[in-house]
């Protein structure tokens, strides 16, 4: 006679050590909440006592973490705007337009090309990638969002990325697009995005910027927390100091990104108004787009202020 084993569920709550330096404990930064969605829970970001980075501990498990992630996560593109439909879709065009712009500062891509993105979400950058300069275009996330019609023609791997089957030295170009600040052990995926790159091969990472203008408005309710998804808050010093630390050269620090700051303007203004109750994005949508007509005028300074965003071009030494 067999008997069934009952399979207890992973814990949802787990101790980490720091991620740039391994120390235990940290002592306590900020807490928030899960802004975005309105799921209960109160979640803690500490500073390491030895090296200063900020981190969430302890975190939600990694078999948990996916449950945060639903259908309507602005990544995974699956939500009905209504009659918003058409400016989401020029919105997000104007994003891919945006990285394009940044990555082609420092890299001429072209049909000989090997382009990774990850924390490809849907994969529309790389889709851009590819038709506009026919590079061969590869993807990693960890969910399988392989259907959608933009991750046609791309190479999609579904999972971690420091798990994932990739060669050595094979791309010209990796990218991270608000990936590492999510990311459940960020500095081997440094040194795995420093693997798969050619000599002379550049890493762009772009995360929300902890010592910001934003942060320091909105504390416990910036968007750049998003807790519990987000496990690392990065300030310039801590991002750099992890890529190098991962064998990089700093090529150049950007104090801005291709995602707008005025996302971080507008929700964090509304999770101040809405105290943990979540964001409705079907209805915030309409509100949005009107207040990024009126706030036009500063956001074209964006690049000087310090808002929200920050980038870092790193280059592979042999």
């Amino acid at each position: 006679m067999s008997v069934a084993l009952a399979v207890a569920p992973a814990p949802l709550m787990e101790e980490v050590r720091c991620y740039a330096c391994g120390a235990a404990g940290g002592t306590p930064f900020v807490e928030a909440e899960d802004d975005l969605t309105g799921k209960p829970g109160r979640f803690t970001f500490v500073t390491c006592d030895r090296c200063g980075l900020a981190f969430q501990n302890p975190r939600v498990s990694l078999d948990r973490i996916r449950e945060y992630y639903d259908e309507d996560y602005i990544a995974h593109r699956k939500t009905n705007w209504g009659l918003l439909n058409a400016a989401f879709e020029r919105a997000m065009n104007r994003l891919d337009a945006a990285k394009d712009r940044i990555v082609s500062r420092y890299v001429a891509l072209g049909p000989e090309s090997a382009v990774l993105d990850v924390g490809c979400g849907v994969g529309s950058f790389l889709q851009r990638s590819r038709q506009q300069y026919g590079s061969a275009v590869t993807g990693v996330d960890f969910k399988d969002l392989s259907a959608h019609p933009a991750l046609r023609g791309t190479e999609f791997h579904c999972g971690l990325f420091y798990e994932s089957a990739l060669a050595d030295r094979r791309f010209d170009v990796v990218t991270m697009w608000h990936f590492l600040e999510h990311d459940y052990d960020p500095a081997r995926s440094l040194r795995t995005a420093r693997r798969v790159l050619k000599p002379g091969g550049h890493l762009v990472v772009e995360v929300p910027r902890l010592d910001s203008l934003t942060f320091r408005l909105f504390r416990h309710r910036w968007p750049g927390l998003q807790a519990p998804q987000h496990t690392v808050l990065f300030d310039r010093l801590h991002l750099v100091r992890c890529a190098e630390q991962a064998g990089f050269e700093i090529v150049d620090y950007l104090p801005y990104g291709a995602f707008p700051a005025y996302f971080y303007l507008f929700t964090g203004s509304a999770f101040l108004l809405l105290k943990g109750r979540g964001l409705n994005l079907r209805r915030a949508i309409y509100p949005y787009f009107a207040g990024r007509l009126l706030a036009a005028p500063v956001l074209a300074f964006e690049k000087h202020l310090n808002l929200a965003m920050q980038t870092i071009v790193c280059r592979r030494t042999p």
